[in-house]
């Protein structure tokens, strides 16, 4: 007896093999059993009966791409393990929107939370969240990431969630916005924060280095936090120093922090900015290589757009984000201070530049209007330059405004993403289209990552699917320790995804990103159904994990 059994299923396990035909038999949240269960008793059947169905039958060979075509497959879908996005920002937004519909639409059953240096825990208080965290309401309040998880428990997200531990996050909880090392008893706090953090369930340390007060942070402190995370087994990622300019010098920072650290290393959204950098991938995909090659386990995350996104006022340089937000707007309000911001941007890139910059979230009413513009466009209507529509934005946002920034070679993401080391990794947090969620002006990759990426291997644009779906499910496992999960196998948690190949599609556009993507046919967590059909079941049984 069975709580739930998959009849029919054509099953690409996540380890990369070939597909093949089978049933698949679930007890309580497990597998427990794979092959012909057509006469075994079950308390509820999905039977995806195609043209794939006869147990006896030679499997489809998926190996091979098919051009600029998608593969016919019938109707009875494809099944793999849920997919784990290995690079997020939910951290808080699954205490607010537990359904989580823009990663269950994509067929992700596991976030990892916490990364480029902000986690959701461990606070004081929660003015130090960033600030589009801050200006939610919460179920309940918390401190610790043991209290976090307590409400994480309460609201029972749709989603498993790994956490990671934000350097930001420590830091601004013990030093403050101050561009200075931490003194020893500063430094004595920080660490001990970090081990409470890990022992209730933090996975890894993780740092932002662009943005303040992790910029701020000498190499020493970085390796000593790091290294409690490697103590207990856990990972070093890092969203970079820089991501153009320094590539090859930052990738070789994060690898040496994580080396002294005794931790596993990811490298965060790896890609070459700028067109004066589209030349140095080989060298990035050769440092990485090498260091691999000495025996380090280097990995790295990757998304499957040419636009990044993140905060407009990241343009600003770092003594004028010391501080932190009110010494910012004090000093955009002082005309001398403001006169030298405005002169070093200028400096910073030719004009026409800018207009690869798209403004995403704003929150001045004045300021909706701009959503989805160009900065050239923005200053056109505001009359004046670039520079001087961002410092208009950041001001009248008061620095919550949003951004896109274009700048990356599509040849260079496809070169990435094929790379052996490198998962899929949205880099985004959740969204809805209804609810409190679906006011802001996210970028698409909020929504479409993972069916865009299927869709590409479908069309032959990139890996072979097999191969897709491993950088999707038992590549990050892998990584972040998730040993019981990523791999269709008997023993392994029922995190199942369930996908049409003829229908997989991202919507979500820069002009319409809230749109959720097509295809995903039913959805499994910790063996509870919470897609059937297509339609959501309301049942969530997501976990800290």
């Amino acid at each position: 007896m069975f709580d739930l059994t998959i009849l029919n299923a054509t099953i690409l396990d996540g380890t990369g093999a070939n597909p093949y035909t089978a049933d698949i038999g679930i007890t309580d949240d497990t597998i427990t059993a794979i092959g012909d269960l057509s006469a075994a008793e079950s308390r509820d059947t999905i039977d995806l009966a195609s043209p794939f169905s006869d147990l006896r039958s030679p499997t489809p060979d998926l190996s091979e791409r098919s051009g600029d075509h998608a593969v016919a497959f019938g109707e009875g879908g494809l099944l793999a393990p849920g997919f784990i996005d290995a690079h997020t920002h939910s951290d808080t937004y699954l205490l607010i929107e537990p359904s989580a519909p823009s990663k269950v639409f994509q067929g992700i059953t596991t976030e990892v939370c916490g990364n480029c240096g902000a986690s959701g825990a461990p606070i004081s208080d929660i003015s130090q969240l960033p600030s589009d965290w801050a200006d939610k309401d919460y179920p309940g309040s918390w401190n610790s990431v043991a209290e976090y998880r307590a409400l994480f428990a309460q609201a029972q997200p749709a989603v498993n969630a790994v956490l990671l531990i934000g350097h930001n996050t420590l830091r601004r909880n013990i030093v403050g916005y101050d561009n200075r090392p931490a003194t020893s008893d500063e430094m004595d706090r920080m660490l001990q924060l970090m081990e409470e953090s890990m022992a209730a369930g933090g996975r890894g340390l993780t740092t932002g280095l662009v943005y303040a007060p992790g910029m701020y942070a000498p190499r020493d402190e970085l390796v000593a936090l790091a290294a409690v995370a490697g103590h207990h087994g856990g990972i070093y990622g890092s969203h970079m120093r820089s991501e153009g300019a320094q590539l090859i010098e930052a990738i070789e920072e994060t690898i040496a922090i994580g080396e002294a650290a005794g931790a596993r290393i990811q490298v965060s959204h790896l890609k070459t900015a700028g067109r004066s950098n589209w030349h140095k991938v080989d060298a990035a995909c050769e440092t990485i290589h090498a260091a691999r090659e000495r025996g380090l386990p280097v990995m790295a995350d990757r998304y499957p757009y040419t636009a990044g996104a993140t905060d407009l006022d990241v343009v600003f340089p770092s003594w004028f984000a010391e501080g932190g937000r009110e010494a910012i707007l004090k000093r955009l309000a002082d005309p001398e201070q403001r006169r030298r911001l405005r002169t070093e941007l200028l400096d910073s890139r030719p004009t026409e530049e800018w207009g690869g910059v798209m403004v995403g979230s704003t929150t001045h009413p004045d300021n909706l209007r701009f959503r989805g513009m160009n900065l050239l466009e923005v200053a056109d209507e505001l009359g004046g330059g670039p520079v001087d529509a961002i410092l208009h934005l950041c001001e009248t946002d008061r620095l919550t405004t949003g951004a896109f920034f274009s700048g990356m070679s599509e040849e260079n993401m496809f070169r990435i993403l094929a790379e052996p080391y490198v998962m899929l990794g949205s880099d985004a947090s959740l969204r809805a289209p209804t609810g409190p969620l679906s006011h802001d002006y996210p970028h698409p990759r909020a929504y479409g990552s993972f069916p865009r990426f299927l869709r590409w291997s479908l069309d032959g644009k990139t890996v072979p699917l097999p191969e897709a779906i491993h950088k999707m499910t038992s590549l990050p496992a892998a990584q972040f320790g998730l040993h019981d999960r990523g791999i269709i196998a008997v023993g392994k948690k029922a995190d199942i995804v369930i996908f049409d190949p003829n229908q997989i599609q991202d919507h979500a556009t820069y002009g319409n990103p809230h749109q959720l993507s097509k295809g995903i046919t039913h959805l499994i967590v910790n063996g509870t159904p919470t897609i059937i059909n297509g339609t959501p079941t309301s049942q969530q049984a997501g976990r800290i994990l």
